[in-house]
């Protein structure tokens, strides 16, 4: 969880800095109509790049870095292996529903392996790396 509070502060960051930058692209400051819809789909596209780009890469954001925690998947045999990229995916878009309900949170202090739900539903895991 508190990896997930430090993820929304640099997500807030990027948000701000990806909108200056619509805006700027935009010429102007006001942004609403059609324009708002396609800053909503740029900021989701730029969290999707983020998101994706790092559990790809290394499996870890930089708070999950901060809190020594890394994405993975079941592996065949035995443990676990880097996340590929439809489990990234899948598990994105799952949390992009299920975090801000609070329903996959939740679902963790009742799941058996303490596995939020968006991570049960899209086959991944939040390992300790220490």
């Amino acid at each position: 969880l508190a990896s997930m509070l430090y993820e929304a502060l640099l997500l807030f960051a990027v948000a701000f800095l990806a909108t200056w930058l619509f805006q700027f692209a935009a010429g102007t400051v006001q942004i609403e109509g059609w324009r708002l819809r396609a800053l909503q789909a740029f900021l989701l596209a730029v969290f999707a790049a983020y998101f994706l780009w790092c559990w790809l890469r290394s499996g870890q954001t930089l708070a999950m870095k901060t809190w020594r925690i890394r994405l993975v998947a079941k592996g065949h045999a035995a443990g676990y292996k880097p996340v590929p990229p439809k489990i990234a995916l899948l598990r994105f878009i799952y949390a992009l529903v299920l975090v801000p309900t609070l329903i996959g949170i939740v679902w963790a202090f009742f799941d058996p392996d303490r596995r939020f739900l968006h991570d049960r539903l899209a086959g991944s895991r939040l390992i300790d790396v220490r």
